[in-house]
């Protein structure tokens, strides 16, 4: 069974963002960048699924500037067999993403696709659903348990009353919560090896792929800053606070 990863490259996750002074996007000069962590939980659950022989092969699949290639090595050094960059400079919206990824599944034919529910930019959560959506194929979002016996699937989803479990059969797609697994760190002897794995390059136009965006973001700001608490003396006085100053009741 081969497994398809695609991973994304966001600002790490423990810098703070800022936006830039004109409002028309975030600020990423001189930013550290890293794998998106949703992502780099879906490598871990393929690799796992490789080292239990469920899987045969796992190849990561990234989509952006020339840099993406630095978070490729990454998944190549947590495990992944061999990676694929489909380079572009534009911003590509989750469902040109969505069509980019539907292009390589059917160019390689994996069983099953496994991604992170979202990213940390854009917070999108889109582009799983899409994906699914596109190929005609069943779908596990915020998956947090799973397991794969002989073709069939049992996906344990995190909804508001608790796990939902699914059960389907292969091939198809999964997009997986943070309570799934703890991600490998990178062993410096892997990521040597990483270096003489093959990243195979392409284009979304050489995957006959329109990747125009959709949507117009017209202006970001930064949230507002959160007032100070109050402590009050009673709860009549909370409740006229509420009532007179908050306006919620």
């Amino acid at each position: 069974m081969k497994v398809l990863v695609p991973v994304k490259r966001v600002v790490d996750a423990y810098v703070k963002v800022r936006v830039k002074a004109d409002g028309s996007g975030v600020d990423t000069a001189n930013v550290k960048m890293a794998m998106n962590p949703f992502d780099e939980i879906a490598v871990e659950e393929a690799i796992r699924l490789k080292e239990r022989g469920i899987a045969t092969e796992v190849v990561a699949a990234s989509i952006g500037e020339a840099k993406c290639v630095e978070t490729l090595r990454t998944a190549l050094a947590m495990g992944a067999d061999r990676a694929i960059h489909v380079v572009t400079e534009a911003v590509v919206q989750p469902l040109g993403v969505a069509k980019v990824l539907r292009a390589l599944v059917e160019r390689e034919d994996p069983q099953l696709v496994i991604l992170g529910k979202q990213a940390i930019d854009d917070d999108s959560n889109q582009t799983g659903q899409m994906l699914a959506g596109l190929l005609g194929w069943p779908q596990a979002t915020f998956v947090s348990r799973l397991r794969i016996e002989n073709g069939e699937v049992e996906a344990g989803r995190e909804v508001d009353e608790g796990i939902e479990i699914l059960r389907f059969r292969l091939p198809a797609v999964i997009t997986v919560d943070l309570r799934l697994n703890e991600p490998r760190y990178a062993s410096l002897p892997n990521i040597m090896k990483a270096k003489r794995k093959p990243v195979e390059e392409t284009t979304p136009e050489a995957l006959g792929v329109d990747v125009s965006p959709r949507l117009l973001y017209t202006r970001f700001e930064e949230p507002p800053k959160r007032k100070a608490g109050v402590r009050v003396a009673s709860v009549q006085e909370l409740v006229d606070r509420l009532i007179h100053e908050a306006k919620v009741l």
